[in-house]
Formats: C-alpha cells, structure tokens, sequence
C-alpha cells in the first residue's frame, strides 16, 4: 500500500506502525522521525513562519482564514505521480493541515481513487483509537493494536506512580500572543500525569484567552507549550509568560514533541509533565524534553 500523510502526527503514526517504507509522500513539517521529509516527496507546502513572532504568526492566520485564503498548498502535480492508495489528512483545525474536503475535491481534480483517512480526535483516548483506525486501513490491524496496547501499558505505569499524591493545580498556555487556552486532548495529558487542569478545555477547541483569566485559575504549575515550535522557542516565549503567574513554576516543553501533535509521542509528554508534577516518582523527563524558567 501507498501511503501519503498530510500532517505530522499522522507520519509518526505511520512509522510506529513499521509503515515507513510505504510512506510515499509527507508535508514540509514531518520532521519526525527526521529521515522522512529528506527521504519522501513533499506534497504539503505552506509559509515557513522561523523568524516570525508568536503575534505575528497569529495577525498571518487570522488574515488568511478571513479573507478565505489558504495556509497550505497542496502540490496536486506531485500526488498525482506518487499515485497513493491511502491519504491521510484531518478537519481538526484549518491552522494545522489541509481539510479532508479540500484533499478530496483535488483527488476529484486529479481522477485518483486514493481512500482519505480523516484523525480529528479530541481526547486522549480518541488519540490512541486513531492509530486503530490507520492500522486498520492499511493492513496492520495487530500491530495497530500492539502499539495502542503498549502505550496504555506506559500510561498505567505513570498512574501508580502517582496515585495517592497531591494533583497540583495545572495551566497549560498552547499559545501567548495572544494567549490560548488548553484544548483538546491536552487537558486529559494533564490529568494521566497525576495533575489538575485549570482554565482549560477538554475534548474541545482550544480558545483565545486572557492573563487575567488564566491567572484567576490559581496554578501553581504553568506549562508552556506553543503549538509549532520545539524547546527552545516554547523556553524564549515562557520567559513572557513569567510575569504573569508571580506565584506559580512555569515550564516551557518540546509543544511539537510532546503534547500538541496527536500521536504516539503523547505519552512521552505523559511522562515528562509526571517529571515535573511529580519529581521523584517517575524518571525524570530526557533532556531537550522541558526546562524549567522560573
């Protein structure tokens, strides 16, 4: 089988399956593992958006999604050739990758019959059903659910680590400018890390905010974690967010790593907030995981 992905989480999904070799075309941010954007042909390209400040990647999204513009373009030619039997794509959020839809009508376009995979999950346990469902539409049911029931397993393992212990009040800021709330499955990351997340939206959007809101929350730990960016860019923007919370830790993590992409590494990101919720418990996080700012 032929597989394109047309978004991150759903690459490293592919590889954790053992599917790499069938991996034929990925976007201009799989990164993970770092051999696939070099190895496979890119079929996703969007702005590279290094050098731009969080409010101004923000000002750029939000001026292309009202005036019904696109912030990633799909290189219709070069799917052609690859000629995929599986797409994997989702309608999660516009900011993240192309729209089911928009990949369906161009395969229209194109006269192919590739099947198109949507993952839109919303918590945790959505997320991990996610690799069923890959597993299951390319051929590797058991391993699909050899991977699920390994990741659990990891999960279990945090659990009693940390049960019985205080479950420290926990912000988690997925973007500061302006500042965004915890959503999706994010929240249920706090939690499965023996935490208690405030100001937060589980199994929903992610949504503009406030200081002041979030501050009226009362965290004690504050986890920085921007979406599209790895440590050292979430550290240099948690350093902004320290005024905020006088009274509170605040942590930056590998976002893209650990806890904005729904895939397998989720729980890695499990087990580095346990690390910091915890120390002592569990081991402590791998380096270039999370650094403490203040």
């Amino acid at each position: 089988m032929r597989l394109v992905s047309l978004l991150p989480s759903a690459t490293e999904i592919v590889y954790a399956l053992g599917l790499g070799d069938d991996l034929v075309g990925v976007t201009f941010e799989c990164d993970e593992p770092p051999s696939a954007r070099a190895e496979k042909t890119v079929v996703v390209g969007g702005r590279d958006t290094r050098g731009m400040t969080p409010g101004e990647i923000d000002a750029y999204v939000k001026q292309q999604l009202s005036a019904g513009g696109d912030l990633y373009t799909l290189h219709s030619g070069a799917l052609a050739v690859l000629a995929p039997d599986l797409i994997l794509t989702q309608d999660l959020c516009r900011v993240c990758a192309l729209p089911s839809g928009q990949v369906s009508d161009a395969l229209d376009h194109l006269g192919c019959r590739a099947d198109v995979l949507s993952l839109d999950p919303y918590s945790l346990a959505e997320v991990l059903e996610t690799f069923v469902r890959v597993g299951e539409h390319a051929g590797v049911p058991a391993r699909a659910h050899a991977l699920v029931a390994a990741l659990r397993a990891r999960l279990d393992a945090v659990a009693a680590a940390v049960g019985g212990r205080p479950r420290p009040r926990v912000a988690v800021v997925e973007w500061v400018e302006p500042p965004f709330t915890a959503g999706h499955w994010v929240p249920d990351l706090v939690t499965a890390a023996g935490g208690t997340p405030v100001a937060a939206r589980p199994g929903a959007r992610s949504v503009e905010t406030t200081w002041a809101d979030l501050a009226a929350a009362d965290p004690e730990i504050v986890l920085v974690t921007p979406c599209g960016f790895h440590l050292d860019g979430a550290a240099a923007q948690a350093a902004a967010v320290v005024p905020h919370f006088p009274a509170a830790q605040v942590w930056a993590i590998d976002g893209d790593a650990l806890v904005v992409r729904p895939g397998p590494r989720l729980v890695d990101g499990v087990e580095a907030i346990a690390a910091i919720l915890h120390p002592g418990a569990v081991p402590a996080a791998p380096p270039g995981a999370v650094a403490r700012v203040a």
